[in-house]
């Protein structure tokens, strides 16, 4: 990081790429110069970011690498089923068509998008992704084709690149893209076609080279033949195939992957990480896993999360996977043998069960967890009422717990 050597002026928003993704940095001068020196292209910038915890800098880091550099390699599975995609997929990324990813809801799809762009001849060059499914039309349209000046009300001045000639060179990646509506779905075919498009609002046409990486946990050959995707552009979408395993049909790999969820989780949380039991594990890979992967990380992550001690067993993971977990309520009833049963109070589920609920609805991650934080601390605080007792009861250290005591007003 080069440091800033202007001083008293703002220096304007900046796309750079890193690691094959674009990104869009505002950074703010740092120091003064004794020339008056204004902020010319040539001249030097970049950008500080202060961590008063490494475990922050970490969590950064590994987010930067995990978002920027993603190859079949990184992709944890070494199941039969598993080997199988990756090889094949990493033949497959060699060949500069799109590719269209199937597979169910929490496979991974966007993990092998990444991977296949890493693994191209147009890794240098920017991965944009945009969800079909999570935003109207007219939003999406403004995404995925920009806008020009004066094409609404709120149109910023000089309008705004869409995602197709942001990632120019590179590779687009649309998920869900069953969802897109028909009026997209014909926009986007005339890309695919000749790889030209206006902006929204605009009559200059656009040409740009962008490789299309698709995805969908959807039957689009059926819905090309109901008449509820364009088959012309299901073809132009489907020139090379991907189909991910269901975690279903590669157990083998859960052991694995609930070692990396449970650590992300506990250094997510500052705390030690749990050892997760033998009857957790064989409950792991009992279960289902209708949503796969993802339904894994969220469900170790509640457990974790919410964990009071050390060791994750079966009755940990069932509760967090049903949105229950235990409860201050339920922890002294089974101490006083209330419950011999072993079954938690309908209140103590319930109450758990919203709290994880609101946790899940909040907009953002962080968000979720500070809520769960919150909570967490609130709960013990009572039993552990000072910040060295509550930090050597968490595994954590004393600085962060009176930092977190401090920032939601507990004990104050």
């Amino acid at each position: 990081i080069e440091d800033l050597r202007q001083g008293g002026f703002h220096l304007p928003e900046r796309e750079v790429a890193l690691g094959g993704q674009t990104y869009l940095l505002q950074v703010e001068p740092i120091g003064h110069v004794d020339d008056g020196s204004d902020a010319s292209d040539d001249a030097p910038w970049g950008g500080v970011m202060v961590f008063h915890r490494p475990a922050r800098l970490g969590r950064v880091i590994t987010a930067l690498q995990d978002r920027s550099h993603t190859g079949f390699d990184d992709i944890i599975g070494t199941s039969r089923a598993m080997l199988r995609v990756k090889s094949q997929a990493e033949r497959l990324a060699a060949i500069d068509a799109p590719i269209l990813i199937l597979g169910e809801t929490g496979t991974g799809k966007e993990l092998f998008a990444r991977a296949c762009h890493r693994a191209s001849a147009r890794a240098d060059q920017p991965f944009l992704a945009l969800n079909c499914a999570a935003m109207p039309e007219g939003l999406a349209e403004s995404e995925l084709f920009g806008y020009a000046a004066g094409a609404f009300t709120s149109a910023r001045r000089g309008g705004k690149p869409g995602l197709l000639e942001l990632a120019d060179g590179g590779t687009l990646f649309l998920d869900e893209i069953g969802e897109l509506t028909p009026y997209l779905q014909a926009k986007l075919l005339r890309v695919l076609q000749d790889g030209r498009f206006r902006r929204v609002g605009g009559t200059d046409e656009i040409t740009v080279d962008v490789r299309a990486i698709s995805a969908t946990n959807r039957d689009l050959e059926a819905m090309s033949h109901d008449g509820t995707f364009r088959e012309d552009l299901y073809f132009r979408l489907n020139v090379l195939g991907i189909t991910l395993p269901p975690l279903r049909d590669r157990v083998k790999d859960i052991a694995d992957l609930a070692a990396v969820f449970i650590d992300r989780t506990a250094q997510q949380t500052e705390r030690t990480p749990p050892r997760l039991a033998r009857d957790g594990l064989e409950w792991l890979c009992r279960h289902d896993w209708p949503g796969n992967v993802r339904e894994l990380e969220n469900t170790l992550f509640r457990a974790v999360a919410l964990l009071d001690g050390n060791v994750l067993g079966a009755r940990d993971l069932a509760d967090a996977a049903t949105g229950t977990a235990m409860t201050p309520e339920r922890d002294t009833q089974q101490a006083h043998g209330a419950q011999d049963s072993g079954e938690a109070s309908p209140a103590g589920e319930s109450k758990q069960a919203d709290l994880i609920a609101t946790a899940l609805a909040q907009s953002d991650f962080n968000s979720g967890m500070e809520l769960l934080e919150r909570e967490m601390l609130t709960r013990l605080y009572p039993d552990y009422p000072s910040s060295r007792k509550l930090a050597k009861r968490l595994g954590v250290s004393h600085t962060s717990i009176a930092n977190k005591l401090r920032k939601y007003g507990i004990g104050t």
